[in-house]
């Protein structure tokens, strides 16, 4: 028997349906104006963006002049990278304006689609920022789509990392500037922390319009990461060697249980007695073995909870975090609260000075600061609710240029994880045989070694993509969709 809600939408319509209904007439009036502004010479079309400035100045709204600054950079967009918006681009483009998540599937060009809001929005001159996973995409997408800004008259700056305080503070001046999650959120950390105006990179009341690429990962999946700026805490290192040397005596069940989910590791009554005889005191819970039991606990969670190759690995005589979410390397990323330091006397590396936290922010917190604030994502109409909840954001599904032709198959569910290793090396080989390019993603760098052995042993080649070698990373891509490439990849891919 159909449910309510399915009848509903069936007679009425879904709220996505009406949603690009009521969009429909905006992109009408946009696609109304291409041949009267493929007539104009290329200094006439750049001068709609003088004309777009002052008619703003003047007390016309973003949203009057939309139709023909979409209808602009359609046209930029075609002669200067021979790429013309499809009119479900231009629909993208309006929800993006319009501050909600734009639902596209993979493949129907987001970044060409985000250049007709970044450009609208760029015309108040309060800064637009587009926000992307990583230093990669960032630099890529502001080299190439920069391109329509640049022939607009707009200016374009990249934010990294590597930039010194004037380099930043030039970068965020820009029109449009484009920046990773993380470094955007340090950059607002930082400047709270600044003794003088002179030191802070972002514009004051800087946080105007954001369009944020990969909006369910960064927003949603990772919208309760606490970014943290650090200051030292004096604490010695063998404090951490004699914590971890008792820890890794004790059994587990019997000194200790653990919640891996949670990441909790609790003692026992034994557990208890044996860590007091180890360090000579008669109550571990007394005021004054306060740090010592908070010592141990990190320990615990460092041996027995962190494991090696998922949440960090070893390199180089040093702990380097391991981004869940990616694959990547985290660098200049510590654990805090002594759990850095737990790891690294578990490895037997150099145990740095311990931390504590100067100045943190999740990026849940973070982008709500933000005047406007709009995404872009494959998969987002899921995590609708937690969209709304958060940032009271819409998800608006677009329709694809043309009809799906790519096959989503079901998922395959085995008993147990030797069942479904063979299965997979067997549809391997027998794509592998055909000429097929494969790409198997794994969830961690342990998991991607286990499937590189496996294929080694079946005598497949292959390349594997992971944070031990994303030095070599643009190479393996660039090869991973030749005949017969087999490629493994943490999802850093």
């Amino acid at each position: 028997m159909e449910s309510n809600m399915g009848l509903v939408h069936k007679i009425f319509g879904t709220h996505s349906q009406h949603e690009l209904k009521r969009i429909a007439p905006i992109a009408d009036k946009v696609e109304s104006y291409r041949e009267e502004y493929g007539k104009l010479t290329d200094e006439q079309l750049k001068a709609k963006t003088k004309e777009f400035k002052e008619r703003l100045a003047k007390g016309e709204t973003l949203d009057d002049i939309l139709p023909e600054a979409y209808a602009t950079v359609r046209e930029a967009g075609k002669r200067v990278l021979g790429m013309e918006h499809y009119r479900v681009q231009i629909i993208g483009g309006i929800i993006l304006h319009q501050g909600r998540i734009a639902e596209m599937r993979t493949g129907e060009g987001k970044t060409l689609t985000a250049t007709m809001a970044v450009y609208l929005n760029a015309l108040e001159g309060k800064g637009t920022h587009v926000v992307t996973v990583n230093q990669y995409l960032a630099s890529r997408d502001a080299d190439w789509m920069g391109q329509i800004y640049r022939f607009m008259g707009l200016s374009v700056g990249i934010n990294s990392r590597e930039k010194n305080t004037q380099e930043k503070q030039n970068a965020y001046k820009c029109d449009i500037t484009y920046s990773t999650n993380d470094e955007l959120g340090f950059d607002y950390l930082r400047d709270n922390m600044a003794t003088s105006p002179a030191n802070r990179v972002l514009r004051r009341n800087g946080l105007h319009y954001a369009i944020v690429d990969e909006a369910d990962s960064i927003l949603v999946d990772e919208s309760r990461t606490p970014l943290i700026i650090s200051g030292g805490s004096g604490v010695s290192a063998s404090s951490y060697e004699a914590a971890d040397r008792v820890v890794k005596s004790l059994r587990k069940d019997e000194d200790f249980t653990i919640d891996i989910k949670k990441k909790v590791a609790t003692l026992t009554d034994e557990g208890i007695n044996k860590i007091q005889a180890a360090f000579g005191i008669q109550n571990l819970f007394s005021p004054k073995y306060a740090d010592l039991y908070h010592r141990i606990q990190q320990a615990l969670k460092a041996n027995f909870i962190f494991a090696r190759d998922t949440e960090y690995m070893v390199a180089d005589n040093e702990i380097l975090l391991i981004d869940s979410f990616t694959g990547r390397v985290m660098k200049g990323r510590e654990y805090s609260d002594g759990l850095q330091q737990a790891l690294q006397a578990k490895e037997h590396v150099e145990i740095k000075p311990e931390t504590i936290t100067v100045a943190t922010i999740t990026y849940q917190n973070f982008f709500r600061l933000y005047d406007k604030l709009s995404g872009m994502t494959g998969t987002a109409k899921t995590e609708e609710e937690e969209f709304r909840k958060i940032y009271n954001m819409r998800v608006v599904p677009i329709p694809t240029n043309r009809p799906i032709a790519r096959f989503d198959d079901i998922d395959s569910v085995y008993g147990t994880e030797d069942a479904k290793y063979a299965a997979l090396i067997a549809d391997v080989k027998d794509r592998h045989a055909h000429g097929q390019p494969i790409l198997i993603g794994t969830t961690s760098v342990e998991k991607s070694e286990i499937v590189d052995e496996l294929l080694t042993k079946a005598n497949i080649p292959h390349d594997v993509l992971n944070a031990k070698n994303h030095a070599r990373e643009a190479g393996i891509i660039a090869q991973a969709g030749q005949k017969g490439a087999v490629t493994i990849a943490t999802n850093m891919a």
